[in-house]
């Protein structure tokens, strides 16, 4: 199938290298998403929330591990021994404590150099220096029947791909769409030798999956193409929640398809994830388009939740759905009202933070919540690190003060420890 634009089209995974602005003006309102409360009552409520702080999270450190080391092996042109790094981290499917691939963040190591100088050269208006893809064109010729070398310059092609499609503007849009489907064929070019399901290698049916980007109308391949990388790694929600956002009607499906698929693929995980594979599979779709919830099964999502929480303990994990129910789930407010069934949806499941929080949260993540404000997928200009910890560490204090203000509103706090959540009294 010719490869054409896509209208409302999202990025791939970020790479480490993004620009960041030192403006916070881009967060929303935090306090719209929450009961209407005066927001010096939350700010003094919230130093009462006594819950350590982890602004470096072992989710981090195992990201920045396999990513540093894909890197480092580029740089020194030990492309040999990246493949064959990578081979063993698909076949053995090893990730990071939140779920992450880590065949993947070798990946994004591996042409993080080529892929940022690309970028950077696009938000400078100039067209990027091809030497830098050429190599990695070469380094590839060189290693034919490595699908890992192949993998890391198709993921390049697709990452300078979106930065074409990122960085258009009315006068250049023709032009950087060009651009963006040449990418696009060249990485699906690159590709075309190697089968993940052949080769027992999930990161190539995902890369599969983020060509349908360039594809006029991928119809049902998108649920066939997920349903094999899911299939292939049915541990990794990543999988899932790129599934659901790939269905929604601003992308390739509509509400129908996306909750048939999040049913067909809890159907084929249940020995894995119980329920869980439906909350995953909409976990995303539901951040991106509020109007998802209508087509929801609010019950059959909240089994979902319980039955993650059982099978995965982490703290990062436990943060992400704490930050789900408390943000994403909120009650909204102005042209985001919902009908009654949906409403009642968007309750239950925002109902769901109160167990989250008195019996799995340990510890905050403040990334994750920072993160969780913005949508998913690329952000064209992040506010820095430092300002995404202060700002998860403030969301996040002020949710959960929010849900227990009546709790604590005699003066006594909230404490979390490994041991649960308890109530101190007041001095």
């Amino acid at each position: 199938m010719p490869f054409e634009p896509l209208a409302n089209p999202e990025p791939t995974a970020p790479t480490p290298h993004k620009r960041q602005s030192k403006a916070t003006s881009r967060w929303p309102d935090l306090l719209g998403l929450l009961r209407r409360k005066p927001e010096t009552d939350l700010d003094s409520l919230s130093k009462r929330i006594l819950l350590p702080s982890l602004p470096v999270t072992d989710e981090e450190m195992a990201r920045a591990m396999h990513q540093d080391r894909g890197q480092k092996l580029a740089r020194q042109d030990l492309w040999p021994e990246l493949a064959q790094v990578m081979e063993y981290t698909d076949a053995a499917r090893l990730r990071t404590p939140g779920g992450e691939n880590a065949t993947t963040l070798l990946a994004v190591g591996a042409r993080a150099d080529v892929v940022a100088a690309a970028e950077d050269a696009l938000h400078d208006g100039v067209d990027p220096d091809p030497s830098g893809i050429d190599a990695l064109e070469d380094m590839q010729a060189e290693n034919p029947d490595s699908y890992p070398c192949a993998l890391i310059v198709a993921l390049a092609h697709i990452d300078i791909g979106w930065a074409w499609r990122t960085t258009a503007t009315d006068r250049t849009r023709p032009a950087h769409e060009l651009r963006f489907l040449e990418h696009f064929k060249r990485a699906e070019d690159m590709l075309a030798p190697f089968d993940g399901v052949d080769l027992d290698a999930p990161s190539l049916s995902a890369a599969q999956c983020a060509l349908l980007a360039a594809r006029r109308q991928p119809g049902m391949r998108v649920a066939d193409d997920y349903e094999r990388l899911i299939d292939l790694d049915p541990d990794s929600p990543r999988h899932m929640r790129a599934l659901g956002e790939a269905l929604l009607p601003a992308r390739y499906g509509n509400y129908e398809m996306l909750d048939l698929e999040a049913r067909r693929t809890a159907a084929r995980t249940g020995e894995i994830w119980g329920a869980g594979a439906y909350a995953w599979v909409y976990f995303d779709a539901l951040a991106l388009d509020p109007c998802a919830i209508a087509h929801l099964d609010a019950d059959f999502f909240v089994d979902g939740l319980r039955d993650i929480v059982a099978r995965r303990r982490d703290q990062h994990v436990i943060n992400q759905l704490s930050a789900f129910c408390g943000i994403v789930m909120a009650p909204k407010t102005g042209n985001q009202r919902l009908s009654g069934p949906a409403e009642a949806s968007r309750r239950r499941i925002h109902d769901c933070l109160d167990w989250l929080l008195e019996n799995h949260l340990q510890e905050l993540h403040p990334l994750i919540w920072s993160q969780t404000l913005l949508s998913p997928g690329l952000t064209p200009s992040l506010p820095s690190r430092r300002a995404l910890v202060a700002k998860g560490r403030q969301t996040a204090l002020r949710v959960i003060a929010q849900r227990f203000a009546e709790d604590i509103s005699d003066g006594s706090s909230i404490a979390f420890s490994s041991s649960g959540m308890y109530r101190l009294p007041a001095l």
